[in-house]
């Protein structure tokens, strides 16, 4: 018997499972098992938590970057459902491309991980502000995207968050000096309450 044989034989069915299935088997488990359920809130609670800026920005720009003209021209043109114009089609992909991450801003919010879900969006803006500051050929056509992006992100952050007793009506305003230190061209409007317009 090969060793290749043998890995295969004493490999765990764990390790071969597709992600609804792992979900499956670990409701079913702590249905099974409740006392275990405890530990897994905590193990959960931990994966969730790590989330860093750099690591959340580098999957962002490769989210961003991974779209190409090939996936434009697939989507832009003439439909049975009509024309689509490119720059609206180039739209369309790029915000499929970022809104899982978006998304996690606000699961994270709701699972009160504040702080990971903050490293979250600021992650967002930063791997938008690198893209916006590269090349990109499906970008051409989507000139704005970034910034438009990064702006909706710190919206739903903003939006997101659990208002302190206190300070109830009020908005929690994102980190200048993060702005100022990673996305300087952005700081100014993105720093403030409602960031629209302006220089991008």
């Amino acid at each position: 018997m090969t060793a290749r044989k043998r890995v295969r034989k004493n490999e765990s069915v764990l390790d071969r499972l597709a992600p609804h299935e792992g979900q499956e088997v670990l409701r079913r488990l702590l249905a099974a098992r409740p006392s275990l359920r405890s530990a897994a809130e905590q193990l959960a609670s931990s994966l969730l938590g790590e989330v860093t800026c750099d690591a959340i920005a580098a999957e962002v720009e490769a989210a961003v970057q991974a779209c190409d003209l090939d996936d434009l021209k697939g989507r832009a043109g003439r439909h049975e459902w009509g024309y689509v114009e490119p720059t609206e089609a180039a739209w369309e992909i790029l915000e499929d491309a970022v809104e899982p991450f978006v998304s996690d801003v606000e699961r994270h919010v709701s699972l009160g991980l504040e702080s990971e879900a903050l490293e979250i969006c600021k992650g967002v803006v930063l791997g938008l502000y690198r893209v916006g500051h590269g090349n990109g050929d499906l970008l051409e056509w989507a000139q704005e995207f970034p910034f438009e992006a990064a702006a909706e992100a710190v919206e739903t952050w903003r939006a997101a968050r659990r208002p302190k007793a206190s300070s109830r009506r009020s908005r929690p305003a994102f980190p200048y000096d993060f702005l100022e230190r990673c996305a300087p061209q952005w700081s100014r409007i993105l720093g403030h309450p409602s960031p629209r317009g302006g220089d991008r």
